[in-house]
This record gives C-alpha cells, structure tokens and sequence, in this order.
C-alpha cells in the first residue's frame, strides 16, 4: 500500500494511462466496519487489476463554529493498519495546508438540495463537503467514488455536484452499515458514554416505526413524523433536532407519503449529533 500526504508526489494519471480503474473512498479517518464495505464495494468496482484509493482528512471546511473539529478522532496508526488490512491500494492522506492555501477564495456550493435537513441545521457544512470532495477528485482522478447512505444528504449533493460540473466519476452508495443493535456505524459513536450508546438505538427504533406506520397505508407526513418523534421521545437523553420526511430525489419536505419518501432524522445524546435515515415508501 502506498502512502502518499502531496498532491505533488502521486502521479494522479498513471493508472489511465495504465488502463486501470481506480474506485476512492474518501473519509475523514477513525474507519470502522462501515468504512470496511465502502472499501469493498470500491474493490468491485475497481476490479482486481484496479486500485482502491482511501483518502483520510479530516476537513475543517465542513466543521461549524463550536462544533468537534478539534476533538474529531484522528488514529493515524489503527487508520494506516485498517487500510492495509483491508486491501487498499493507496491512501492518501494530507494536512490541511496541502489542501487549502492560507487565503482561499473559491468555493463550491450547491444551492438547492443542501438547503433542507442537515444542510438547514449546519449552514456551510456542505460548501465544505463539496469543496473538499471536488479536490480530491482532482487530485487523484478517480474512474468512480464510494460514499454511504447513512449521509443520504451527502450522497445526493454530491452525485448533482457531479452531474452539474461534468466530472467523469461515478458516484456509488452503499446501504447503512449498523451495528448488532441497528445503531448506524459511525465515527462519533465514540463519543457516546455507556448510556448514551444503550439509548441511541431508539433512532432506528423511531425510522422503523415511521416506516411500518406507512406500510400499513399512513399517508399522513405529521403523523408519521409525530410518531417517530415520540418513540425518540422515549430516550431520556436524546434531544432532537430534526425529523423530517422529504423527497428522496429532491430533499424537498412532502406533506403526504408518497414514492420514493425519506424519513430522516439528526439528534443529540449529549454533545454528540447522530444521523439516520430510511426509505419508506
């Protein structure tokens, strides 16, 4: 496995000019079982003759005012490990002053699916997202990226991204990794103390009660997220930000389920902000 921290000492082209696919899996590090399927879906893609790219950094650009930037997990040691054990071909992984210069001035932003759910409760986060991943795309140049569906909203902004700029990429999302307890994987569930862990599970709870409801014929979009917000309710410790059900294409609210419907959902246990989401219909 090659580790590489410059844009300047990978040669981004020579797997074109080999004919080889390389398939990037790009994250912010502290990777976990969820990264691991990423990391092998990109290895089909890629084929066996391809390379799997993981890049690892942790983007202050996508990190609000007061948020964990500071204390987010950074295990270089177990990270480089995971990678190797996990077949990767090349990680890459650079400082910040690699990727920004000291005064940037030029930003991508996407203007209509990053206005809803997550992109309403953190202004700014997905500018970051979309700059930090329009980047790399340019660094390493990569045939195809991998990104999960539990950041729904993340997947969808990038793919339009994509889609409006003319990258020649494609955009792969896999389902949610979950824990045994159907806790969605993620990096931040670290931070969760003993209790917080035992009362988060009521997030998949409260998305499969919602989806059940709608199964058996609920149309209503209030009372399918009343329900969900009552059943989180029943964690002492949770506190909501937001349940909402939207158009999955669009991330647009809808007042009444129809095809194609998201339930999602972002809430605290304490300082840590856990997502979830799931398609009802």
């Amino acid at each position: 496995m090659k580790i590489l921290t410059t844009g300047a000492s990978l040669n981004a082209s020579s797997h074109k000019r080999a004919g080889k696919r390389r398939v990037l899996v790009p994250t912010m590090g502290a990777l976990h079982k969820a990264h691991r399927e990423l990391i092998r879906v990109a290895r089909d893609r890629a084929g066996r003759d391809g390379e799997v790219a993981v890049s690892i950094f942790v983007n202050p650009l996508q990190f609000e005012p007061g948020s964990d930037y500071e204390r987010y997990p950074r295990p270089e040691k177990e990270d480089e490990d995971f990678c190797r054990n996990a077949d990767v071909d090349l990680l890459f992984r650079p400082a910040v002053a690699e990727m920004y210069a000291e005064d940037p001035a030029v930003f991508v932003e996407e203007t209509a699916l990053s206005k809803t759910l997550c992109g309403r409760s953190r202004p700014g986060h997905f500018r970051g997202v979309c700059t930090v991943v329009a980047k790399l795309f340019h660094i390493l140049e990569p045939n195809g990226a991998v990104f999960g569906e539990k950041d729904f909203q993340q997947l969808a902004i990038i793919r339009r991204m994509v889609r409006d700029l003319n990258f020649r990429i494609d955009i792969v999302g896999v389902p949610t990794v979950r824990e045994d307890d159907g806790l969605a994987c993620s990096s931040r569930n670290q931070y969760l103390n003993a209790e917080e862990r035992k009362q988060a599970t009521v997030l998949r709870r409260a998305l499969l009660a919602g989806a059940e409801r709608a199964k058996a014929g609920e149309k209503s979009t209030k009372i399918i997220v009343d329900l969900a917000c009552t059943t989180i309710g029943e964690a002492s410790l949770a506190r909501i930000d937001y349940v909402d059900l939207v158009d999955a294409e669009n991330l647009q609210p809808v007042e009444v389920v129809r095809p194609n419907s998201l339930l999602a959902l972002a809430v605290f246990f304490g300082k840590t902000r856990l997502i979830d989401n799931i398609l009802i219909a």
